[in-house]
């Protein structure tokens, strides 16, 4: 181990790798361009007193025992099952999409329907809307079409801003079709939402007198790599890195830009008990926005009236006023990925992780898995 690491970005990525290189002895010092800390995980209370995500709700989800043990460490969860809807054609459904939704959409086949995703199915519980469309039963390929065509299609194009077809297959299968009832959106053993919101997490992570953070500040303007060596203000740096970042912007985006997608909220507030069913819906049909998250059933908040954001998908342009939320991943951003991952290999003081910096779309309990993993593979390299 270095005695001093850099962490650029204190997302929950970056708090976790600092919190764990300064428990062994490190010093740590954090950069994060923002003026508040913990990356997209921010929440606070509003002027209503409604605790809302200010870059998009924020569910926590598991099924690694480590990472469950390690997050109650540093703050009280208390269980909490997200339910989702979807509004197809007026009508709003509980996702993921179940037999309710055949039931609701297919009154008259409903009972054929079901009898032939069992027959083809199995056992099984679940597939994705691709495995059902590629199914050679005409039954289960309606069902997948008809979802298909109506939610995952206009979502998909909306909110990756490309066409369905070129999106990785991987991401459809984060909202898979359930082939039983009472639709869950996740099936983790471990679902929770921080009791004092999800700051109290990042602040207890950071609060080590090895560790200094300093916000507003732009590490890129102060970083710069020349012949696989890291300087700081001109000076060649003592230490290691730990980037969390875009990884192309780190490198001056020399081989071209990675695609990110960034967000828009429109935040609302109306003095009334409730604005929709449940707190998150997609509305894959209507134009420009994606979904509406209520925050006062997030979880459910006694206050008065309701705080909800509507949410339009956007490209990342890095100088505009709007952050990189999710990588674009296709088989050329892909190509283009593995070269700045060669770059990046080449420098030795020099770590990149984190949903931006490795180009993957992480939740956040992979996202922890993959920082407490990078600091004991670092903790162990001299031990």
């Amino acid at each position: 181990m270095d005695n001093k690491y850099y962490v650029i970005g204190s997302g929950i990525v970056g708090c976790v790798i600092a919190r764990e290189l300064a428990l062994a002895g490190a010093k740590v010092e954090v950069l994060e361009r923002r003026n508040h800390i913990g990356g997209n995980v921010y929440d606070y209370k509003d002027e209503h007193g409604i605790q809302v995500h200010l870059y998009g709700p924020h569910i926590f989800h598991t099924k690694i025992d480590r990472v469950w043990e390690y997050v109650n460490k540093y703050c009280e969860f208390k269980d909490y099952n997200l339910v989702c809807g979807a509004v197809l054609d007026g009508k709003c459904v509980a996702t993921a999409f179940d037999f309710q939704s055949v039931d609701t959409f297919f009154p008259d086949e409903a009972d054929i329907i079901k009898e032939h995703i069992k027959m083809v199915f199995g056992e099984q519980k679940s597939a994705s809307v691709l495995d059902m469309l590629e199914c050679e039963d005409e039954y289960v390929r309606k069902f997948a079409k008809f979802l298909y065509d109506k939610d995952y299609a206009p979502y998909t194009a909306k909110q990756w801003g490309i066409s369905p077809d070129k999106v990785d297959r991987q991401i459809f299968k984060r909202v898979p079709i359930l082939f039983s009832y009472g639709s869950k959106y996740f099936d983790d053993p471990y679902q929770a939402m921080p009791v004092k919101g999800y700051m109290e997490l990042i602040e207890n992570l950071l609060n080590h007198e090895n560790i200094t953070v300093k916000t507003g500040v732009e590490a890129l303007e102060h970083i710069n790599i020349k012949d696989d060596v890291i300087y700081f203000d001109g000076e060649k740096l003592s230490g290691s890195v730990i980037y969390t970042g875009p990884i192309d912007e780190l490198f001056g985006c020399e081989f071209g830009k990675l695609p990110y997608r960034s967000l828009r909220f429109e935040w609302k507030y109306e003095d009334i008990e409730s604005f929709q069913d449940m707190p998150v819906v997609a509305y894959p049909q209507a134009e420009g926005y994606t979904r509406i998250t209520e925050y006062k059933k997030l979880p459910v908040q006694d206050v008065k009236g309701t705080t909800y954001a509507v949410e339009y998908p956007l490209p990342y342009i890095k100088g505009e006023s709007n952050e990189p939320y999710y990588p674009v991943l296709t088989d050329e951003s892909k190509q283009l990925l593995e070269k700045y991952v060669e770059l990046a290999g080449r420098v030795k003081n020099l770590i990149c992780c984190g949903r931006l910096a490795d180009f993957k779309y992480y939740n956040m309990d992979l996202a922890i898995n993959r920082a407490l993993e990078v600091a004991d593979e670092i903790k162990g390299v001299n031990n």
